[in-house]
C-alpha cells in the first residue's frame, strides 16, 4: 500500500468502530468492481491508490502499477500518449478529465480504455488529488467501428447503385465507382484494373485518391500456371472471388500499388472481382489506413458492391454491342451505310463553311459473285474482311470508310484541293488490293476493283446525291474495265492526261531527261554573288522545257522525286566542283528538299554518301526546306538536321512567313538562314501588313544569330527597301533568271553592278 494512503489511515488511530465497518464495505465494493478505481496525486501524478480491476483492465497489478511511480507511463499505446497527458495537465489545473485512449498491456495486446475523474482540493482549496475510474470499452470500440465501417459501405452501395442507374459509360461508371468509394465509403486509395487475358496483365484504367506517376507501370502480371498466393490481383482474377489482408506491410505482394500504399501509410487492403458472364473482367482494389479494417462479416456487402459494378458492365456491353451493330458492320469492323452518310454529313457541313472539295468515293470488287459460287461463302466473308483490313491500312482517313454492301466499300476524302491528284491516293488503295494475292483457307485468290468518285460541290451537295453519282461512275469503270471513274468527265479526260505525264516522267527519269538551272543569290550590301540555288528543269523531247509547277507536283504525289532528288543534290554538288568566286573560294549551292524525301528514314544516309563522295564538309552544300515541313514532326526533324549539319551542309528555312513556327522551336533549329516568301516581297512596297511581316522577320532573324534571304526580288524599289532592313541576301529576276550551268561562269565574271537587269 503506498505511504501516502497509510499515513492517511493512521491520522484516524482513535477507535471508530462505525468508520472501520464502512471502509470495509467502500473496499469490498471497489475490489468487486469491473472498472478500475483510481487516486492520483496531483501535480505528481503519483498514484495513491487503484483498484484489482487493473490487473484484468490494465494487464497490470496495483501493485505493480504502484512500482512505475507515476500514473500512466507505458500504460499509454505512443501514439495517444502525448494527447491524453496535454489532457490530464489541463484537468488537474481543477476541473474534470474525460480521455478515450488506447492501452498497452505487457503482452503487447491493445486495449481501448475510457477514463474520467475530478480534482480533489485541500482545505485551502488547493488541487491535490485526481479521483476516478477507468473502464474497459474495446468491445463497444469494436461494435461501434463495425456499424461504422457498415453505414459507409451501405452509403457506397446506394451511391454507385445510383451512379449506375445514371451512367451509360464504362469509363464515368468505373471513375465514379473509385470516386464514391472515397468519399463515401473511407478508403485511401481505390483503383479499378480490366484484365488482358492475351498479354497476362491487369491494368490501371480508374483510379480515385492518390496520384500515379506513370500510369503505364500500373500493371499486375497474372501468373502463367495459376496465381501465386503473394499475387491477390491475380488470386481474385483466378478464382473470382475477393481476397483481402489486414496488414500489407506483412509479407505483402510487390507490386506498385502496394508500393504506393505503404508510402502513404496504408495497412489494410482488399481485391474484388468484377464478374461478366462468368469471366472476371477485371478487379476493384482498395485500401484503407487502418490495420484489421476488413473482416468476413463485411465481405457479403462487398461482394454486393462489385455484383452491382459488374451488372453495370454487362449492361453497357449489351448497350454498346447493340449501338456497335446499329452502326458497324461486324464482319469487316467498318462503319456500315448508315453511320458513313451521317459521318459524310457532317464533313460536308464543315466542308460548306471553309470552302472545301469532298470526295465520295464507292469500290465494287469485279466478279465477287463469282467467288462467292466457286469457293463458298465462307471463303467470300474472310476475302471481304481481309480486303477491308488493307484499305484500312492505306486509306488516309479510315474514319470515313464504310461497307455499305455486300462487296461494295465506301470512302471520303476531305480537302481535295485538285481533283487531278486523286488518282495517285486512289491507286494506293487499288494497288493494295490489286497488286498481292488473298491467301484464303489456303487459297490463291486474286481481285479486281472498279471504282468511282463523286465531288462535292460541284457532282452534288448533299450525301445521296454524291452516293448515287459515285455508284454511276462505278458502273462507267466496270462498262470500261477501267480501275477508277469520275461522274464527270471533263475530270476524266484530265486525269487521263496526267496519267499520261507520270509516264512520261518515268521515262524522262530513265533518259536522264531533268537538267539543274541555277539563280544567283546576291549579297545585299555589295551586289556580290552570295551562292545560287539549283532548280530542277525537265528537257521534254516532245514539248521542250516544261515549267516546274506542271511536273513536279506529280514527281511528289507518286513518289518519282525520291528518284530525282537525290540525283538533284549529287548534280548540284558535281557542278558546283568547278566554280569559283573572284576570290577563289568555293561557291555554295542551294537545293530544294521535297516533303516526301525529309520524311524518309535514310534520308541522311542519301545526304552523306553524297558530300562524302562529291566533296566532303567543304562541299558548300544548302538545303533548303519549306517552314511547314519543318514544324510536320518538330523533334524528329531537330535530330535530321542536327546530322546533316555536322556534315557542314547548312540549312535554310524556305517560305518563311506562310507557316506556324514555335518561336522556341525556331531558336533551337540547327539551320543558319531563313528565306522570306515572295508573296510579302512582290506586296511589300504596296502593303504596309507585309512590309511590317517582312521587317520583323528580319529583325526576327538577326536576334537569334540566322542570315535572312528574300526571294522573288523584281524590282529596285523592291531591293533598296530590303537592304534598308538590313537583309542580307537577294534573290529573283531583277539579278537574274535561272540560267543553266553552262553560262553560271560567266555570269560570275561579271561585275557587281552589271549584275541588276
Amino acid at each position: 500500500m503506498p505511504k501516502q494512503f497509510k499515513q492517511l489511515m493512521a491520522e484516524h488511530t482513535e477507535p471508530n468502530i462505525e468508520l472501520e465497518t464502512l471502509r470495509q464495505q467502500i473496499r469490498s465494493v471497489v475490489s468487486t468492481l469491473p472498472d478500475v478505481v483510481w487516486s492520483v496525486e496531483v501535480p505528481s501524478r503519483h498514484v495513491c491508490f487503484v483498484s484489482p480491476a487493473a490487473a484484468t483492465t490494465f494487464g497490470r497489478t496495483p501493485n505493480e502499477i504502484y512500482a512505475m511511480g507515476f500514473v500512466w507511463g507505458d500504460l499509454i499505446h505512443p501514439d495517444d500518449k502525448a494527447r491524453v497527458l496535454a489532457e490530464w495537465d489541463e484537468a488537474a489545473q481543477g476541473g474534470i478529465f474525460e480521455s478515450d485512449y488506447r492501452a498497452l498491456t505487457l503482452s503487447g495486446e491493445i486495449r481501448w480504455i475510457h477514463s474520467r475523474g475530478h480534482t480533489a482540493t485541500d482545505a485551502s482549496g488547493k488541487v491535490v488529488r485526481m479521483d476516478g475510474i477507468s473502464r474497459d470499452i474495446t468491445e463497444r470500440r469494436d461494435q461501434e467501428r463495425k456499424i461504422a465501417h457498415l453505414s459507409r459501405l451501405h452509403a457506397v452501395l446506394s451511391k454507385i447503385n445510383s451512379t449506375i442507374v445514371r451512367v451509360r459509360d464504362r469509363h464515368d461508371l468505373l471513375h465514379d465507382a473509385c470516386r464514391i468509394a472515397v468519399e463515401q465509403g473511407g478508403f485511401g486509395m481505390v483503383w479499378i484494373g480490366m484484365v488482358d487475358y492475351d498479354r497476362g496483365l491487369v491494368r490501371a484504367v480508374a483510379h480515385h485518391g492518390f496520384e500515379m506517376e506513370a500510369p503505364d507501370e500500373y500493371v499486375v502480371s497474372l501468373d502463367a500456371h495459376g496465381a501465386s498466393p503473394s499475387n491477390l490481383i491475380a488470386l481474385t482474377v483466378a478464382e473470382k472471388k475477393p481476397f483481402f489482408v489486414n496488414d500489407i506491410a506483412v509479407n505483402p505482394p510487390k507490386n506498385p500499388f502496394r508500393e504506393l500504399a505503404l508510402r502513404h501509410e496504408y495497412r489494410s487492403g482488399i481485391t474484388l472481382p468484377l464478374v461478366v458472364k462468368d469471366v472476371c473482367v477485371g478487379v476493384m482494389l482498395m485500401y484503407a489506413k487502418e490495420p484489421d479494417f476488413f473482416n468476413e462479416n463485411e465481405l457479403g456487402l462487398m461482394n454486393e458492391l462489385a455484383g452491382d459494378i459488374s451488372f453495370a458492365l454487362e449492361h453497357i456491353a449489351k448497350d454498346e454491342q447493340l449501338t456497335y451493330l446499329t452502326h458497324y458492320d461486324p464482319l469487316t469492323g467498318l462503319p456500315n451505310r448508315a453511320l458513313f452518310q451521317e459521318r459524310i454529313t457532317l464533313l460536308l457541313d464543315a466542308a460548306r463553311k471553309s470552302n472545301m472539295r469532298v470526295a465520295v468515293l464507292v469500290g465494287d470488287i469485279r466478279r465477287f459473285r463469282l467467288i462467292n459460287e466457286t469457293f463458298g461463302r465462307q471463303v467470300g466473308d474472310r476475302l471481304l474482311h481481309d480486303v477491308a483490313q488493307r484499305i484500312k491500312a492505306v486509306w488516309p482517313e479510315v474514319e470515313s470508310l464504310a461497307r455499305v454492301s455486300a462487296d461494295c466499300f465506301a470512302g471520303a476524302l476531305v480537302d481535295v484541293c485538285d481533283p487531278e491528284n486523286l488518282p495517285y491516293l486512289i491507286d494506293k488503295s487499288v494497288t493494295a488490293i490489286h497488286k498481292e494475292l488473298f491467301l484464303i483457307d489456303g487459297k490463291e485468290v486474286r481481285i479486281t476493283p472498279a471504282l468511282g468518285v463523286a465531288i462535292f460541290p460541284d457532282d452534288g451537295e448533299d450525301v445521296d446525291t454524291l452516293f448515287r453519282n459515285a455508284e454511276a461512275a462505278v458502273k462507267k469503270a466496270k462498262a470500261t474495265a477501267e480501275r477508277f471513274f469520275f461522274y464527270r468527265p471533263e475530270i476524266n479526260a484530265r486525269v487521263a492526261q496526267t496519267l499520261l505525264l507520270e509516264q512520261k516522267l518515268r521515262k524522262a527519269i530513265e533518259q536522264e531527261q531533268f537538267l539543274l538551272h541555277y539563280q544567283p543569290k546576291i549579297h545585299a550590301i555589295n551586289g556580290s554573288i552570295a551562292g545560287f540555288e539549283a532548280l530542277l528543269r525537265w528537257q521534254s523531247p516532245d514539248s521542250g522545257l516544261v515549267p516546274p509547277g506542271e511536273f513536279i507536283p506529280i514527281l511528289e504525289n507518286t513518289g518519282l522525286i525520291l528518284e530525282v532528288g537525290p540525283w538533284a543534290i549529287r548534280k548540284a554538288l558535281t557542278d558546283g566542283k568547278n566554280w569559283r568566286l573572284p576570290d577563289g573560294t568555293a561557291l555554295r549551292i542551294a537545293v530544294n528538299v521535297s516533303p516526301i524525301q525529309l520524311q524518309q528514314r535514310d534520308f541522311v544516309k542519301l545526304v552523306q554518301r553524297a558530300v562524302e563522295e562529291l566533296g566532303g564538309k567543304g562541299c558548300g552544300l544548302d538545303l533548303e526546306i519549306t517552314e511547314s515541313l519543318i514544324m510536320d514532326d518538330i523533334e524528329e526533324n531537330m535530330k535530321k538536321l542536327a546530322a546533316i549539319g555536322e556534315m557542314g551542309v547548312k540549312i535554310a528555312i524556305d517560305d518563311f512567313g506562310t507557316g506556324y513556327s514555335s518561336l522556341g522551336y525556331l531558336a533551337k533549329l540547327p539551320v543558319h538562314a531563313l528565306k522570306i516568301d515572295r508573296s510579302f516581297v512582290d506586296t511589300m512596297t504596296t502593303s504596309s501588313h507585309s512590309m511590317t511581316i517582312v521587317s520583323t522577320i528580319i529583325s526576327l532573324a538577326h536576334a537569334i544569330g540566322l542570315k535572312v534571304i528574300a526571294e522573288g526580288v523584281e524590282t529596285r524599289e523592291q531591293a533598296k527597301f530590303l537592304q534598308l532592313l538590313k537583309c542580307d541576301e537577294l534573290q529573283g529576276y531583277l539579278y537574274s533568271v535561272p540560267i543553266p550551268s553552262d553560262a553560271v561562269e560567266e555570269f560570275l565574271s561579271k561585275p557587281a553592278l552589271s549584275r541588276m537587269v
